[in-house]
């Protein structure tokens, strides 16, 4: 209740983006593949999984910044991709809303979020994620690389937090993401 509480007092501060007049705007796109090892949270998974995803980023209307470029903005994060592993592939989509600290113009950004992913299949050989709606928790690092084109790492994790059961497991990702922001 604590952590809630700090996060409706930090969004309530935020202030309208006066150059979104529909309060959306698309800040970036592109894709991103998983790299890493098999751990969750601490515990070994079960199963090893591939993750390729196209991703696109929205800059939602409450932020705040400086003069200077650099504060506090939100946004939400889409994904639609495959979750391969023990011979199973699953389509699995995601909408995370993050609070964003960085430069007004997205190039360098730190995340974090949480937020909704559903995936089609939610049995892979000896790892069960319970069902098909699942948390996701993320936390992003993103750098300008070449003009308009960016870098970026991210960490997701996938989990039903213990909802469909006590013999679930969730799964965490560290990704490569590459962008194009417009």
């Amino acid at each position: 209740m604590y952590r809630l509480g700090i996060a409706i007092v930090v969004a309530s501060s935020l202030l309208p983006c006066p150059t979104a007049a529909a309060g959306f705007d698309l800040l970036n796109a592109g894709v991103r593949a998983r790299v890493g090892e098999k751990r969750v949270l601490g515990q070994v998974a079960p199963e090893s999984f591939n993750a390729y995803d196209l991703v696109a980023t929205v800059r939602l209307p409450w932020q705040r910044y400086h003069a200077s470029g650099w504060g506090v903005g939100t946004r939400v994060i889409a994904s639609a991709g495959v979750l391969q592993g023990a011979g199973t592939t699953a389509l699995v989509v995601s909408a995370i809303p993050v609070l964003a600290f960085g430069s007004q113009d997205g190039r360098f950004t730190i995340d974090l979020g949480a937020g909704l992913a559903l995936i089609s299949e939610h049995r892979f050989a000896n790892q069960d994620f319970g069902g098909a709606l699942q948390g996701a928790l993320t936390f992003g690092v993103s750098a300008p690389l070449y003009r308009r084109s960016g870098i970026g790492y991210r960490f997701q994790h996938y989990s039903d937090a213990g909802a469909y059961g006590p013999r679930t497991i969730g799964a965490d990702f560290h990704m490569v993401e590459f962008t194009y922001r417009f």
